[in-house]
């Protein structure tokens, strides 16, 4: 995968205001699957001109999320310590670290949480994160890495996820340091869980 290329494609969504207008749902997903086979921003763009505003803004979001995700994949990817899961239609399971399987998540930091308290309580803010996730597709109670966005203004949390130099810094020093016993641990009534949250912050000096 060329980084490059993907932080650029990803960058040109930018323009545009991230607005889902709606849940995800199965049946959008679906209609909007081609986001799989198409990589570049303009030819997106040229596919979704007719769509109704709604559509357009869940096919944009859809397509943004799923190739940062597949370049945070790629990343981890990297080190010799992981190892991409055979399977890539597996929706529990993206790649293992040390042996241990996990699903990948990206994820802004929820707007309504105070960071201070969650930062220093990272336990509390996975369990949310269980709780509140999307009911559809690849909604689990299994293993999760999250990978949690904060930026300064909390309504560009998401634009991190083009920044894909700085996620890669955050992902390479967490894999450097990553130990199993530093995994949180948890039980959903299924079995243990674990779980994990990679910080991946920018913020920015304000000018008086």
């Amino acid at each position: 995968m060329d980084l490059q290329k993907i932080e650029s494609e990803l960058k040109k969504r930018l323009i545009y205001p991230y607005k889902w207008g709606r849940k995800q749902s199965n049946s959008w997903d679906r209609d909007t699957n081609f986001i799989y086979q198409t990589d570049n921003f303009q030819e997106l763009e040229e596919i979704i001109n007719g769509f109704n505003p709604g559509l357009k803004n869940y096919t944009l979001n859809r397509w943004y999320n799923f190739w940062s995700a597949k370049a945070v994949e790629f990343i981890f990817a990297t080190h010799e310590n992981v190892m991409p899961h055979k399977d890539q239609y597996d929706k529990l399971v993206d790649f293992s670290i040390n042996g241990v399987q996990f699903d990948h998540k990206t994820s802004n930091f929820p707007k309504k949480l105070d960071f201070d308290y969650y930062f220093q309580n990272k336990k509390e803010l996975i369990e949310w994160l269980y709780k509140n996730q999307s009911q559809q597709g690849r909604k689990h109670l299994k293993n999760r890495l999250f990978l949690v966005l904060y930026n300064n203004n909390p309504d560009d949390h998401w634009e991190l996820k083009a920044d894909i130099p700085l996620l890669k810094s955050f992902i390479d020093k967490y894999i450097l340091d990553f130990s199993e016993n530093k995994l949180v641990e948890l039980n959903f009534g299924n079995g243990e869980v674990l779980s994990d949250i990679i910080w991946v912050k920018k913020s920015i000096l304000r000018l008086k």
